[in-house]
């Protein structure tokens, strides 16, 4: 069984804080991959319908054998299919190529502000969670104005909201928000894609606790209280970002990480993206 820590989400369903992500993974490396990450200790898989993966996803998962309440899977609803009845389609045809019978966690992808569709995608997550076809229902990509829309419109706040966040883009000001309305933080590209792995702050921090760039960032993420996906294919890494829960980062050393930020995406703009 997996060490990693669960973080309970506003609806009482517990989250792994750290999952394992298959963004740009083609979908016939996919079930490799996943398997491998299953076979390390990880039991929380991020994935999407615009990753073109689920298929494979669901692959590694019935090869897997493991008990279907040991996993918890996410997918997301890409922009093409917002809106009610749309959406409840594309969930229906996500499910069926992850093979699973009910989802952990639901995301509306990005709000696409130009579609205007957000707030009627959120009304059939909410009634996916309703009907217990999903656990916890969640966004990706929003920004404070589209969570209080969505809560304004239904009532029901977000469980999740999963975000570009890394030391180079830290979200102070979102994650606060998070914070008053009770949504757990979810960072994507939690590692910037790499391009932050030979910075000398985190190089001199690995040296000091004999681990890797990305182990440091990963713990940055924990000690934060955010929930992680990072991604790899190589079995090797794919172990080593697993392995960070042997060490902690002191007061200063995250202040010194946080230091990094330079308000810099690697992602489009979520108010502006809308494709």
């Amino acid at each position: 069984m997996s060490k990693v820590p669960s973080i309970t989400l506003n609806n009482g369903v517990a989250m792994p804080q750290l999952g394992f992500g298959v963004f740009q993974v083609p979908d016939a490396e996919t079930e490799a991959a996943v398997t491998h990450a299953l076979e390390a200790g990880y039991r929380s898989i991020d994935t999407a319908a615009i990753y073109g993966n689920e298929g494979g996803v669901g692959a590694a998962l019935a090869a897997a054998g493991l008990p279907r309440e040991e996993l918890f899977i996410t997918t997301k609803l890409w922009n093409a299919d917002q809106g009610y009845d749309s959406a409840l389609r594309a969930f229906d045809a996500s499910l069926d190529k992850l093979k699973l019978d009910y989802l952990d966690l639901y995301l509306i992808h990005w709000p696409v502000p130009a579609k205007g569709k957000y707030v009627e995608s959120w009304k059939a997550l909410t009634k996916l969670q309703e009907d217990g076809r999903v656990r916890a229902a969640g966004v990706s990509n929003f920004q404070p104005a589209h969570l209080r829309e969505v809560i304004d419109a239904t009532g029901v706040v977000p469980a999740v909201n999963q975000v570009e966040l890394h030391p180079r883009l830290v979200q102070a000001g979102l994650r606060e928000v998070h914070r008053e309305l009770g949504i757990v933080t979810e960072a994507w590209s939690p590692l910037a894609q790499g391009e932050l792995l030979d910075d000398p702050v985190l190089v001199e921090l690995g040296r000091r606790y004999d681990r890797t760039p990305a182990q440091v960032v990963l713990r940055w993420h924990l000690q934060l209280g955010n929930v992680v996906i990072p991604k790899s294919v190589t079995p090797s890494r794919i172990k080593q970002n697993l392995d960070v829960f042997g060490f902690e980062l002191t007061a200063d050393d995250l202040a010194s990480v946080t230091a990094l930020n330079a308000d810099r995406r690697t992602g489009p703009d979520p108010d502006t993206f809308n494709r």
